[in-house]
């Protein structure tokens, strides 16, 4: 064996490898969602027919980027997180604006709840303690 083919057992150890950690996934569907009235310069209102809305979610949830929802009204709140979860899963969208399956959205997994969160950026409403209110249901 020749001296440059030598291992070194006493040499120094490699520099530490430097990794780029990700932003842990939310938790919550609904945790910093409520935004005030006019916080937003083109919020979508969803206070609109459902089918229409249902076209939207349809569309948006293919989109690159997300979108900003106003209400005014707590179940309308709750009736676009059911509806932008349903339509990222494929589901029923006018169904879960109607009737928003509260067990199914409580259970979503942090990366589900993340990739809603990617789509629905926030909630915008003068009505932020009502809102907040009937949003609590989704809390776990």
């Amino acid at each position: 064996m020749m001296h440059d083919d030598h291992v070194d057992d006493h040499a120094t150890p490699a520099e530490p490898v430097l990794v780029t950690l990700s932003t842990p996934a939310r938790r919550s569907l609904v945790a910093g969602l409520l935004r005030p009235a006019g916080s937003t310069p083109d919020p979508v209102d969803i206070d609109i027919p459902d089918a229409d809305l249902a076209a939207f979610l349809a569309g948006i949830a293919h989109a690159d980027h997300g979108f900003v929802a106003r209400t005014t009204s707590g179940p309308r709140a709750v009736a676009i997180v059911a509806g932008t979860v349903a339509a990222l899963c494929g589901e029923d969208i006018p169904t879960a604006l109607t009737t928003p399956d509260l067990t199914f959205l409580k259970s979503l997994k942090p990366p589900a709840i993340e990739a809603t969160r990617t789509v629905l950026l926030g909630i915008e409403t003068p009505a932020e303690a009502d809102v907040a209110a009937a949003l609590r249901v989704l809390e776990t």
